[in-house]
């Protein structure tokens, strides 16, 4: 039975609203939106028309007017669905939509668009610089654990393992099979299409290469002189914040900043860098699941990216900062921000050979508040077991 997440029926209801309003799902690719979309469109039953633009060459905007008019042909006096996959890769596509669903309202028409993209970034720019008042955004993010629970039956030590992407799930039993998968048609196919073809990226060569040093560094503070002398590129610190924001984008990688009293994120500190999905790790890595789990160093540090990755999917919008903090040898793996609220979390994850900075953290913010996350704490099961958001109301 195919499965059907959570989003679905938020999708839905959005998109049957009496109150019209653009629908926009935004997440990383293969992760169920397509899906998603297909589901949303059999649960109304209504006329319907769908394409995709995720073709080797940027769509002209005229593709977008194009398929609009096919699903007013479609209407009539019924209400019909258009869903457009992978919207921003069409040039101006804002726009064309901006006009397109201001014309739909004016003739009171019967079109509802259903917006889909897996780069953030140009979504956002689009969505900010045109369609102002008129969209409401979906977030649709890597797989959580319960989901894959549902879906797959694994075990938690799967899920940080092998990750969210259910499309790779049916390889698992292979992991030869699973690296090689995941390497080609997800990464492979996001650096080239999300982020090298749709950026200007003057050094795609160190883009790659700061991919894979943050794959060989998760959860890992790096400075980005360090990270220089890593690369084989020739680059400057403020291309490789760059690339990093490129990277995070397209829902690759983060570098988060440290968190400061004032000014949530502090501005040029060194990055701490956060996959955010396990698969991405685990799958240019040589080492198998059984040498991994076996490895208590790299377990944790799996254990801490996973963290950081399930607070930087279910903490997305402005209102939300994620970020880390370090003072001399004093660290704290994750500060969370919301609004006034501020709160402090520590990975026990069986790293050793590290201080804890919760003591001297609090010294300087009485106010906050504190999880420990892992034995002595809350458990990963139980912390992973609920959304994001219900840890920090």
């Amino acid at each position: 039975m195919e499965f059907e997440r959570p989003a679905v029926a938020e999708i839905e209801a959005g998109v049957s609203s009496r109150v019209p309003l653009l629908q926009v799902v935004v997440g990383p690719r293969q992760v169920g939106k397509s899906t998603a979309a297909q589901q949303v469109e059999r649960r109304l039953a209504w006329p319907s028309h769908s394409a995709s633009a995720d073709s080797a060459l940027p769509h002209p905007p005229e593709w977008i007017e194009t398929q609009w008019q096919l699903a007013r042909l479609k209407a009539g006096r019924a209400r019909t669905l258009l869903i457009l996959d992978e919207i921003q890769k069409v040039r101006g596509w804002s726009e064309v939509v901006k006009r397109l669903w201001d014309e739909e309202r004016a003739r009171k028409g019967s079109v509802r668009a259903l917006l889909l993209g897996s780069s953030a970034l140009l979504l956002q720019r689009g969505l900010t610089e045109s369609l102002g008042g008129r969209f409401f955004l979906h977030r649709f993010t890597h797989w959580s654990w319960p989901e894959c629970r549902a879906a797959f039956g694994w075990s938690l030590d799967q899920w940080i393992y092998f990750g969210g992407y259910p499309g790779a799930a049916a390889l698992a039993h292979d992991e030869s099979q699973w690296k090689r998968y995941v390497s080609d048609s997800l990464i492979e196919t996001v650096l080239s299409r999300d982020v090298l073809q749709l950026q200007t990226v003057n050094k795609p060569a160190l883009l790659r290469h700061l991919f894979a040093l943050a794959s060989t560094f998760p959860a890992q503070i790096l400075s980005y002189t360090k990270m220089l002398g890593q690369l084989q590129d020739a680059g400057n610190t403020t291309t490789l914040a760059h690339y990093l924001t490129l990277l995070e984008s397209a829902f690759l990688v983060s570098g988060l900043e440290a968190f400061s009293k004032g000014k949530v994120r502090k501005r040029g500190s060194s990055p701490k860098l956060i996959l955010w999905n396990n698969a991405l790790i685990n799958a240019t890595s040589l080492r198998s699941f059984a040498d991994v789990r076996q490895d208590g160093a790299w377990w944790g540090r799996l254990v801490e990216n996973a963290v950081g990755a399930y607070l930087l999917n279910g903490l997305q919008g402005p209102q939300w900062s994620v970020s880390y903090w370090r003072d001399g040898s004093s660290e704290v793996d994750f500060v969370v921000s919301h609004g006034n609220e501020t709160w402090a979390l520590e990975v026990k994850s069986g790293r050793a050979g590290r201080q804890s900075g919760l003591e001297a953290f609090r010294k300087l913010y009485p106010k906050a508040r504190v999880w420990l996350v892992g034995p002595d704490g809350l458990t990963l099961e139980e912390f992973f077991s609920r959304p994001a958001v219900h840890w920090f109301q």
